[in-house]
């Protein structure tokens, strides 16, 4: 696994990929928390980070499939990938490597933000007057998210050999997996009855539950399982180019 991965790493930052990925999220959540005056913390009343909680997810979904949308389709595109499959390596191993690789780039994005909550702690009145449990609950929420959102990329690129393709499937299923529920749930079948357990299939529900700051098991297993069933998922579409 640490040799697939230290490769994707490495193909990241040898390239502009890593930098454009690292970069572009920077600039957006930096624009909408400190420019943009219908976001801006600067014109709000109170010492707060929602806004990057917030829009994180979405802009997450456009970027982390630009992320993964390479892993394997680049690999089946070039014939690279029956060298990769036929390494004493199994198929978990693979998978495992790409998707950590990719985790890690979207987590090494998220580092720099870690100043704006300085920023927002040294601008509260008095000063650290902001929820440092609820922001520390909502960097580990979207920290699942991104794991989840990887996991859901590596698998959509995984089914095809065009990294457009790819593209266009993950960010599809990252909506679906994260928004449709709620959507669903408020269909008059489901409203008023069955409504809460639909909106908890989706990730949103989830997500917001952990950055209220409370770390609930529930939460925690529902991300895990998440995260294994796309990587899972992804081993059995690789080994069915063996079978």
């Amino acid at each position: 696994m640490l040799p697939i991965f230290l490769k994707e790493i490495n193909a990241f930052f040898s390239s502009l990929i890593g930098y454009i990925v690292i970069g572009t999220f920077l600039v957006l959540i930096g624009l909408l928390l400190w420019v943009f005056p219908e976001f801006s913390i600067l014109d709000g009343n109170y010492a707060s980070l929602e806004t990057l909680f917030a829009v994180s997810p979405m802009v997450f979904m456009f970027l982390i499939p630009a992320v993964t949308m390479r892993s394997f389709a680049e690999e089946k595109q070039s014939g690279t990938i029956e060298l990769l499959v036929t390494r004493p390596i199994s198929d978990w191993q693979i998978v495992a490597g790409k998707f950590l690789a990719c985790f890690v780039l979207v987590s090494i994005a998220l580092l720099p933000t870690v100043l704006y909550y300085i920023s927002v702690y040294k601008l509260g009145a008095p000063v650290g007057n902001i929820d440092s449990g609820g922001t520390l609950g909502s960097y580990i929420g979207l920290l699942f998210l991104a794991a989840a959102f990887v996991a859901i990329g590596v698998f959509a690129s995984a089914l095809t050999n065009n990294q457009i393709v790819a593209f266009v499937l993950a960010t599809f299923l990252c909506f679906f997996v994260y928004l449709a529920f709620d959507f669903l749930s408020r269909l008059p079948i489901f409203f008023g009855k069955t409504d809460d357990i639909v909106q908890s299939l989706g990730i949103e529900y989830h997500y917001n539950s952990i950055s209220r700051g409370a770390l609930d098991t529930r939460d925690l297993i529902y991300f895990l399982s998440v995260i294994a069933f796309f990587l899972a998922s992804t081993v059995l579409v690789l080994g069915k180019r063996r079978w």
